[in-house]
Protein backbone atom coordinates (compact mmCIF):
# COMPACT_ATOMS: atom_id res chain seq x y z
CA UNK A 1 0.00 0.00 0.00
CA UNK A 2 3.49 2.31 0.02
CA UNK A 3 4.24 3.82 -2.92
CA UNK A 4 6.18 7.33 -4.14
CA UNK A 5 2.68 9.12 -3.97
CA UNK A 6 0.87 7.37 -0.85
CA UNK A 7 3.26 6.60 1.79
CA UNK A 8 1.87 6.79 5.43
CA UNK A 9 2.40 6.41 8.87
CA UNK A 10 0.37 6.34 12.09
CA UNK A 11 0.62 9.58 14.62
CA UNK A 12 -0.78 8.79 18.09
CA UNK A 13 -0.69 11.39 20.52
CA UNK A 14 -0.09 10.18 24.15
CA UNK A 15 -0.36 11.52 27.60
CA UNK A 16 -0.88 9.27 30.81
CA UNK A 17 -1.84 6.39 28.33
CA UNK A 18 0.38 3.97 29.76
CA UNK A 19 -2.45 1.30 30.71
CA UNK A 20 -3.52 1.29 26.72
CA UNK A 21 -0.94 2.40 24.53
CA UNK A 22 0.98 -0.75 24.38
CA UNK A 23 -2.15 -2.95 23.24
CA UNK A 24 -2.87 -0.08 20.47
CA UNK A 25 0.31 -0.06 19.33
CA UNK A 26 1.00 -3.94 19.24
CA UNK A 27 -2.43 -4.07 17.21
CA UNK A 28 -0.71 -1.07 14.69
CA UNK A 29 2.04 -2.62 14.03
CA UNK A 30 0.44 -5.81 12.89
CA UNK A 31 -0.96 -3.74 9.76
CA UNK A 32 3.19 -3.19 9.00
CA UNK A 33 3.34 0.46 9.03
CA UNK A 34 5.54 3.08 10.97
CA UNK A 35 4.51 4.38 14.11
CA UNK A 36 5.25 7.71 15.34
CA UNK A 37 4.62 7.41 19.25
CA UNK A 38 3.98 11.44 20.74
CA UNK A 39 4.47 11.95 24.34
CA UNK A 40 3.22 14.48 25.41
CA UNK A 41 4.81 15.25 28.73
CA UNK A 42 3.62 12.15 30.15
CA UNK A 43 4.25 11.61 33.30
CA UNK A 44 7.38 9.06 34.64
CA UNK A 45 5.44 5.68 34.45
CA UNK A 46 3.74 6.64 30.82
CA UNK A 47 7.42 7.54 30.13
CA UNK A 48 8.99 4.32 30.90
CA UNK A 49 6.33 2.15 28.93
CA UNK A 50 6.80 4.39 25.88
CA UNK A 51 10.64 4.27 26.16
CA UNK A 52 10.33 0.24 26.31
CA UNK A 53 7.62 0.03 23.75
CA UNK A 54 10.15 2.03 21.21
CA UNK A 55 13.56 -0.02 22.32
CA UNK A 56 11.04 -3.33 21.19
CA UNK A 57 10.68 -1.85 17.64
CA UNK A 58 13.08 0.53 16.80
CA UNK A 59 12.64 -0.05 12.94
CA UNK A 60 9.14 0.55 13.06
CA UNK A 61 8.67 3.03 15.75
CA UNK A 62 9.74 6.75 16.61
CA UNK A 63 9.38 8.06 19.73
CA UNK A 64 9.21 12.34 19.70
CA UNK A 65 8.87 14.00 23.10
CA UNK A 66 7.74 17.25 24.26
CA UNK A 67 8.84 18.05 27.86
CA UNK A 68 6.03 19.62 28.66
CA UNK A 69 2.57 18.55 28.35
CA UNK A 70 1.33 21.29 25.41
CA UNK A 71 -2.27 19.68 24.07
CA UNK A 72 -3.49 17.09 21.79
CA UNK A 73 -3.48 19.41 18.75
CA UNK A 74 0.57 20.25 19.59
CA UNK A 75 1.32 16.56 19.97
CA UNK A 76 -0.09 15.98 16.61
CA UNK A 77 1.35 18.53 14.53
CA UNK A 78 4.75 17.51 16.11
CA UNK A 79 3.95 14.37 14.44
CA UNK A 80 2.95 15.86 11.03
CA UNK A 81 6.34 17.95 11.33
CA UNK A 82 8.30 14.19 11.66
CA UNK A 83 6.59 12.21 9.13
CA UNK A 84 7.15 15.25 6.47
CA UNK A 85 10.85 15.47 7.13
CA UNK A 86 10.68 11.35 6.42
CA UNK A 87 9.64 11.63 3.39
CA UNK A 88 5.54 10.51 4.86
CA UNK A 89 2.46 11.68 1.90
CA UNK A 90 0.00 10.64 4.78
CA UNK A 91 -0.75 10.43 8.68
CA UNK A 92 -3.26 8.49 9.78
CA UNK A 93 -4.13 9.80 13.13
CA UNK A 94 -5.38 7.49 16.17
CA UNK A 95 -6.07 7.77 19.54
CA UNK A 96 -4.01 6.42 22.39
CA UNK A 97 -6.79 5.41 24.81
CA UNK A 98 -7.65 1.97 23.15
CA UNK A 99 -11.58 3.64 21.91
CA UNK A 100 -10.55 3.25 18.44
CA UNK A 101 -11.40 0.06 16.57
CA UNK A 102 -7.54 -0.33 15.59
CA UNK A 103 -8.90 -3.22 12.65
CA UNK A 104 -10.14 -0.89 10.66
CA UNK A 105 -6.97 0.86 10.15
CA UNK A 106 -6.76 -1.06 6.46
CA UNK A 107 -10.06 0.12 5.69
CA UNK A 108 -8.93 4.27 6.53
CA UNK A 109 -5.93 3.37 4.06
CA UNK A 110 -7.37 1.34 1.41
CA UNK A 111 -9.97 4.89 0.97
CA UNK A 112 -7.05 7.22 1.04
CA UNK A 113 -5.38 5.33 -1.88
CA UNK A 114 -8.23 5.58 -4.01
CA UNK A 115 -8.93 9.73 -2.67
CA UNK A 116 -5.20 10.48 -1.86
CA UNK A 117 -6.27 14.32 -1.86
CA UNK A 118 -9.29 13.87 0.84
CA UNK A 119 -9.13 13.76 4.70
CA UNK A 120 -10.96 10.28 6.00
CA UNK A 121 -12.75 10.95 8.89
CA UNK A 122 -14.07 8.22 11.40
CA UNK A 123 -17.67 8.06 11.75
CA UNK A 124 -18.17 6.90 15.32
CA UNK A 125 -20.51 3.83 15.46
CA UNK A 126 -20.95 3.68 19.45
CA UNK A 127 -21.32 1.05 21.42
CA UNK A 128 -23.16 0.81 25.08
CA UNK A 129 -20.22 2.48 27.16
CA UNK A 130 -20.35 6.09 25.74
CA UNK A 131 -21.80 8.27 28.07
CA UNK A 132 -25.11 9.96 26.97
CA UNK A 133 -24.08 13.37 27.93
CA UNK A 134 -20.91 12.92 25.83
CA UNK A 135 -23.15 12.28 22.77
CA UNK A 136 -25.56 15.23 23.47
CA UNK A 137 -22.47 17.82 23.45
CA UNK A 138 -20.50 16.10 20.53
CA UNK A 139 -24.19 16.76 18.33
CA UNK A 140 -24.03 20.41 19.01
CA UNK A 141 -20.52 20.75 17.98
CA UNK A 142 -21.87 18.97 14.90
CA UNK A 143 -24.11 21.22 14.33
CA UNK A 144 -21.95 24.00 14.87
CA UNK A 145 -19.45 22.51 11.90
CA UNK A 146 -21.85 22.17 9.62
CA UNK A 147 -22.94 25.60 10.05
CA UNK A 148 -19.58 26.45 9.45
CA UNK A 149 -19.10 24.67 6.46
CA UNK A 150 -22.94 24.81 5.03
CA UNK A 151 -22.31 21.19 4.12
CA UNK A 152 -22.64 17.48 5.97
CA UNK A 153 -19.60 16.91 4.80
CA UNK A 154 -18.09 16.25 8.00
CA UNK A 155 -20.44 13.48 9.62
CA UNK A 156 -18.55 13.84 13.04
CA UNK A 157 -15.30 16.26 13.41
CA UNK A 158 -14.39 14.98 16.98
CA UNK A 159 -13.36 11.74 16.41
CA UNK A 160 -9.68 11.38 16.51
CA UNK A 161 -9.10 8.32 13.78
CA UNK A 162 -8.55 9.74 10.36
CA UNK A 163 -6.33 10.27 7.71
CA UNK A 164 -4.87 13.46 6.58
CA UNK A 165 -2.71 14.15 3.50
CA UNK A 166 0.26 15.67 5.32
CA UNK A 167 1.06 18.44 2.40
CA UNK A 168 -2.11 20.82 3.02
CA UNK A 169 -2.20 20.07 6.82
CA UNK A 170 1.61 21.62 7.04
CA UNK A 171 0.46 24.70 4.51
CA UNK A 172 -2.42 25.24 6.92
CA UNK A 173 -0.64 25.26 9.93
CA UNK A 174 2.25 27.82 8.90
CA UNK A 175 -0.78 30.29 7.53
CA UNK A 176 -1.96 30.25 10.94
CA UNK A 177 -2.06 29.17 14.92
CA UNK A 178 -4.40 25.92 15.10
CA UNK A 179 -5.73 24.83 18.08
CA UNK A 180 -3.37 23.51 20.64
CA UNK A 181 -6.11 21.24 22.70
CA UNK A 182 -9.28 19.42 22.49
CA UNK A 183 -10.38 22.14 19.62
CA UNK A 184 -7.46 20.74 17.32
CA UNK A 185 -9.60 18.15 15.83
CA UNK A 186 -12.63 20.04 14.77
CA UNK A 187 -11.01 22.97 13.93
CA UNK A 188 -8.45 21.26 11.49
CA UNK A 189 -11.66 20.02 9.19
CA UNK A 190 -13.91 23.04 9.20
CA UNK A 191 -10.33 25.06 7.53
CA UNK A 192 -9.13 22.08 5.56
CA UNK A 193 -12.80 22.28 4.20
CA UNK A 194 -12.74 25.65 3.35
CA UNK A 195 -9.50 25.38 1.58
CA UNK A 196 -11.45 22.86 -0.62
CA UNK A 197 -9.98 19.67 0.69
CA UNK A 198 -12.57 16.55 0.17
CA UNK A 199 -13.57 15.16 3.10
CA UNK A 200 -14.84 11.36 3.23
CA UNK A 201 -16.55 9.70 6.25
CA UNK A 202 -15.94 5.90 7.10
CA UNK A 203 -17.61 4.20 9.54
CA UNK A 204 -15.70 2.93 12.86
CA UNK A 205 -16.78 1.08 16.37
CA UNK A 206 -15.83 3.46 19.03
CA UNK A 207 -16.00 2.63 22.60
CA UNK A 208 -15.33 4.71 25.69
CA UNK A 209 -11.38 4.41 26.72
CA UNK A 210 -10.12 1.12 28.13
CA UNK A 211 -7.87 2.58 30.70
CA UNK A 212 -10.66 4.42 31.93
CA UNK A 213 -8.66 7.85 31.47
CA UNK A 214 -10.15 10.77 30.04
CA UNK A 215 -8.38 14.21 29.78
CA UNK A 216 -10.75 16.31 28.71
CA UNK A 217 -11.02 19.05 31.08
CA UNK A 218 -14.70 20.39 31.25
CA UNK A 219 -14.73 23.72 31.90
CA UNK A 220 -11.35 24.59 30.36
CA UNK A 221 -11.88 22.58 26.91
CA UNK A 222 -15.47 23.69 26.45
CA UNK A 223 -14.51 27.31 26.83
CA UNK A 224 -11.57 26.62 23.82
CA UNK A 225 -14.56 24.81 21.84
CA UNK A 226 -16.85 27.69 22.39
CA UNK A 227 -14.34 30.18 21.70
CA UNK A 228 -13.39 28.11 18.57
CA UNK A 229 -16.96 27.68 17.06
CA UNK A 230 -17.62 31.34 17.93
CA UNK A 231 -14.42 32.42 14.96
CA UNK A 232 -14.98 29.50 13.15
CA UNK A 233 -18.35 31.67 12.67
CA UNK A 234 -17.26 34.74 11.46
CA UNK A 235 -14.32 32.75 9.09
CA UNK A 236 -17.53 31.51 7.55
CA UNK A 237 -19.31 34.79 7.23
CA UNK A 238 -16.76 36.17 5.35
CA UNK A 239 -16.13 33.11 3.08
CA UNK A 240 -19.98 33.28 2.71
CA UNK A 241 -19.94 34.01 -1.12
CA UNK A 242 -17.29 31.09 -2.00
CA UNK A 243 -19.12 28.43 0.28
CA UNK A 244 -22.22 29.36 -1.38
CA UNK A 245 -21.18 29.33 -4.95
CA UNK A 246 -19.65 25.98 -3.76
CA UNK A 247 -22.70 24.48 -2.32
CA UNK A 248 -24.34 25.81 -5.63
CA UNK A 249 -21.61 24.30 -8.27
CA UNK A 250 -22.36 20.72 -6.53
CA UNK A 251 -25.99 20.80 -6.46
Amino acid sequence: MTSALFHPCVVIPVYDHEHAIGAVLAEVLTHDIRCVLVDDGSRASCAQVLDALAAAAPRQVTLLRHAVNRGKGAAVLTGFAHAASAGHTHVLQIDADGQHRVADLPLFLQLAVRHPDAVIIGTPVYDASVPTGRLLARYLTHVWVWINTLSLDIRDSMCGFRVYPVAPVLALAQRLQLGQHMNFDTEILVRLHWDGIAMLNQPTRVSYPCDGVSHFRLWHDNALITRMHTTLFFGMLRRLPVLLWRRWRRS
